[in-house]
């Protein structure tokens, strides 16, 4: 280091962004990202500030309107945004809340809510910033007032503009483009997140309009159950063995709202809330809950003596098995970690959470002993099981180690030793295996092919699924264990990439891995090393040129581009007198992996210069787990319905 590079950074250097600045400059780390995720969250920040005004019961009404022009809309019956002036900045109340960032009713005992949710008044003016335009109408006292943006900056004064009976608020917003990797709204993505703020709002109708298509699309949402309603919800799909256990109470930390159900299910379905927002990280009111579950059920079971003295405690894995759950929590100061609230800080909430937990489970259980034996019979179920798989697991963990982590006959593993670099190939059949074997980069790309199809773990306990010869291969490959003993840290490949054909048996495949994975190896996933191969459908050949295509459309595409090059170039035969015109195109339709040469495997579907991947993400944990269970879950009705419903809309079943 020298002196000149010191000297030459100076006050010069530091930048200051005033306003809104920070935000358009940054705007990953007030959204979280740019892609769809984040340009659904604009909408979830005002959703919130409606939501908020309904948790302080001056609402009781939200329409969210999208339109064909790229625009949306979100408006409620709350009291409206203030219009008067603001005293520390000298502005408009309303023009404060939109221009300023962590300016809002939320703040301090002046504050306007008592519980709300929302970034902390920070969620609209970054909506403003991040909008190619906006435009706010406040209805109050007889009059509508307007004011209009354009990426955070004020287009006009705020204005009376007539006079009304409604009161409320609307914002208009329109997604900058120029921010924004998509500005194109998905309709179920908000259906979702509009169910589940009504669900957690009971008392509120939430309406959505769709005007994009010819005919608008309209819904309503209205629930007076409460989480309990959400419950029998999720499990609308499961064999459920007990009725919904709900308990409601109001303590000194807050409100706090816990509905739970037992089903045949192997799986856990745990959402938590603290003021209306999703926590998906946890925090201590989830650590709360699962500590009060545990001990509140061992407790009964002793007590009742259906353990035995000599019996060991049923393990909070074992309490929570086939549970679906909710929590929900509405306190005065929430300490959210992260911009996008995904964690709650609040330690004096754990304590809360279990003493009501605690009190009205025991009671539960007390007055109802025919339930209360059908739930502990299932976790001590779950117990004796967890033996069994943790047997099973410690046998396959250490067939892997003393194999040093390969199987002859099956892993044609890779030469480097960085999981950076590495990439997993998890193909289908010998054929297309031997295929890729041979057309591999054999210095990055190892190949583990299936024999068949593997146990549906939908259905199956740990213990059963280890038992399962193409599930060992892929958890000893995978070198990272399984249950209790997992270890991202060692995970051997950093991508691990599904190929399987593009057939009917191809695509059950490739939902049974993608149940798997789903289920036990979660981390993967929401980390960005599982990936779904895409290898083409079609090679369109003309003379010594060819083309592959990976969809009908790209096919159709390939034609009519290399017909015109034919005619402009004068190479292509004139019609006939039908006008028909022979384009001596060769297509050929691939159905299966093995059908490929090596060269053509490795050039369509395996360069990393060429190849195109879909990275398999979770973009909504209970859409993910509701699809599961449907697809692949033991109840037939659900997934006859499913198939029923979207039978209109499959094309090329098979070829």
């Amino acid at each position: 280091m020298t002196d000149n590079n010191i000297s030459e950074y100076s006050a010069k250097n530091i930048q200051v962004l005033e306003g809104l600045e920070p935000v358009r400059k940054r705007p990953g780390m007030y959204i979280g990202s740019t892609d769809k995720r984040g340009l659904h969250h604009l909408i979830w920040e005002i959703l919130d500030n409606s939501i908020d005004e309904a948790l302080a019961k001056f609402c009781d009404s939200i329409i969210l309107t999208i339109y064909k022009d790229g625009f949306i809309s979100v408006e409620d019956n709350g009291r409206g945004i203030p219009v008067d002036k603001h005293t520390k900045t000298g502005k408009s109340a309303l023009e404060t809340i939109m221009t300023v960032l962590h300016a809002g009713g939320k703040f301090g005992e002046q504050g306007g809510y008592k519980v709300s949710g929302g970034l902390h008044g920070v969620g609209a003016s970054v909506v403003n910033a991040l909008s190619e335009q906006t435009k706010v109408e406040v209805y109050r006292e007889g009059k509508i007032w307007v004011q209009e943006y354009s990426r955070g900056e004020v287009l006009c004064d705020i204005t009376e503009s007539g006079a009304t009976n409604k009161r409320g608020t609307k914002i208009y917003f329109k997604p900058d483009i120029e921010v924004f990797e998509t500005t194109e709204f998905d309709i179920d993505i908000i259906l979702q997140r509009l169910r589940q703020q009504a669900y957690l709002t009971k008392g509120v109708t939430i309406s959505i309009v769709d005007e994009r298509e010819d005919k608008p699309f309209k819904y309503r949402f209205y629930f007076d159950g409460g989480v309990k309603s959400y419950v029998k919800h999720l499990n609308l799909t499961k064999d459920v063995i007990s009725k919904i256990i709900y308990i409601e109470k109001e303590v000194p930390e807050g409100d706090i709202e816990i509905a739970i159900q037992y089903t045949q299910s192997f799986n856990e379905h745990i959402v938590s809330f603290a003021n209306n927002i999703n926590t998906i990280e946890g925090g201590h009111h989830l650590t709360g809950f699962k500590s009060s579950l545990t001990r509140t059920i061992n407790n009964y079971a002793r007590k009742s003596e259906i353990l035995k003295e000599k019996d060991d405690n049923l393990s909070s894995d074992d309490v929570r098995e086939g549970l679906t759950a909710v929590i929900s929590v509405k306190i005065a100061n929430p300490q959210f970690e992260g911009q996008t609230k995904s964690k709650l800080g609040n330690p004096e909430i754990r304590s809360a959470v279990e003493t009501v937990l605690s009190e009205g489970l025991a009671e539960y259980l007390e007055e109802h002993p025919n339930t209360a034996k059908s739930i502990i019979s299932k976790c001590l179920l779950a117990a004796r099981a967890r033996l069994a798989a943790r047997a099973a697991r410690d046998t396959v963990i250490r067939k892997g180690v003393l194999e040093g982590m390969t199987l002859p006959g099956k892993l044609t593993d890779c030469s480097s030793k960085d999981p950076v670099s590495s990439e997993l190939f998890i193909v289908e059949g010998d054929s297309a295996g031997g295929s890729a074997k041979m057309g591999r980069d054999k210095e990055i790309q190892a190949i583990l092919p299936l024999k068949g199809k593997i146990l549906n773990v939908e259905q199956a306990r740990l213990d059963k699924m280890l038992s399962n010869n193409e599930i060992k291969s892929i958890v000893i490959a995978l070198g990272m264990g399984i249950g209790e003993s997992i270890d991202v840290s060692k995970l051997r490949y950093h991508k691990i990439i599904i190929m399987t054909d593009a057939d009917v048996d191809g695509a059950h495949i490739r939902t049974l891995l993608l149940t798997f994975f789903f289920r036990y190896f979660r981390d993967l996933i929401e980390q960005g090393y599982l990936y779904i191969a895409q290898s083409p459908l079609y090679k369109i050949s003309k003379g010594k040129k060819f083309w592959y295509a990976y969809s009908d459309k790209e096919k159709e595409e390939i034609i009519k581009e290399q017909t015109a090059v034919a005619i402009e170039e004068k190479t292509e035969p004139e019609a006939d007198p039908l006008g028909n015109k022979n384009t001596k195109f060769n297509i050929q339709r691939y159905k299966g992996l093995g059908e490929m040469n090596p060269d053509q495997l490795w050039e369509t579907t395996m360069d990393p210069e060429r190849r195109v991947m879909l990275k398999v993400t979770i973009e909504d944990e209970e859409r993910s787990d509701a699809i599961f269970d449907t697809l692949m879950g033991s109840e037939v009705a659900p997934r006859k319905k499913f198939i029923q419903t979207h039978a209109k809309n499959v094309k090329n079943l098979d070829i």
